[in-house]
């Protein structure tokens, strides 16, 4: 049995296929804003030294890296009703999505914050300054400026791991792509046109991430 593909079924998939990349998109934006908020915290919370929450924050930040993304949204989606807690599909990848990635996003901004020199601190402190503008106006500055391509990296793997959300019934654009081809048994299509859709958005994303890179050094 020979396959030839179907220009004309291709571009007739595609209006559904975009409605599933709004789903895909929806997901990256809200899961990267979540994911950079908790990243920020959990790293403070770190270099904070406090005892009791900083070793506890310590061994969330290993257990959510050490653990596959898949099984955290099994748990969020399908044990967690067992206890009371229940949300929409959606909302679950997403909170999946922002969990994990803070994860990775915390050690980055952790990085950046102890990569600016120590003297800068000393003098700033002997100078008077008031500690929130210490991190404010000096601490934090420095630290995103090596942080913001390495999440700009993190978005794009993101967008592109968001295709894992199919398995918890969000029809974002894979899931999509899997209903057209089990609705048609015609997968090759729909899939390829889906990838072409990652790429054709991943790519560009990738150079931009590459030139601020260079632009701010942090290559």
């Amino acid at each position: 049995m020979t396959f030839q593909w179907d220009w004309g079924f291709a571009f007739q998939q595609l209006p559904t296929l975009l409605q599933g990349l709004v789903f895909t998109l929806e997901a990256t934006f809200f899961g990267s804003l979540l994911a950079f908020v908790l990243g920020l915290v959990w790293a403070l919370a770190r270099l904070a030294e406090v005892p009791v929450v900083s070793p506890l924050v310590r061994l969330w930040v290993e257990f959510v890296r050490g653990t596959p993304l898949l099984i955290q949204l099994y748990f969020l989606f399908f044990i967690f009703p067992s206890y009371g807690v229940t949300l929409p599909a959606l909302e679950t990848g997403i909170i999946g999505l922002g969990i994990y990635y803070s994860a990775y996003a915390s050690e980055v901004y952790r990085a950046g914050i102890e990569g600016v020199p120590r003297g800068q601190w000393e003098a700033s402190l002997a100078l008077g300054l008031p500690l929130r503008r210490v991190w404010g106006r000096i601490v934090l500055p420095q630290a995103m400026r090596f942080a913001v391509p390495v999440l700009g990296n993190f978005v794009i793997s993101m967008f592109k791991e968001s295709a894992i959300l199919s398995t918890i019934s969000v029809l974002e654009l894979i899931g999509q792509a899997n209903i057209i081809g089990a609705e048609t048994a015609r997968y090759v299509e729909p899939l390829t046109m889906a990838a072409l859709i990652f790429l054709v958005i991943s790519y560009p994303a990738a150079r931009l991430v590459r030139l601020l890179e260079a632009r701010t050094g942090a290559a």
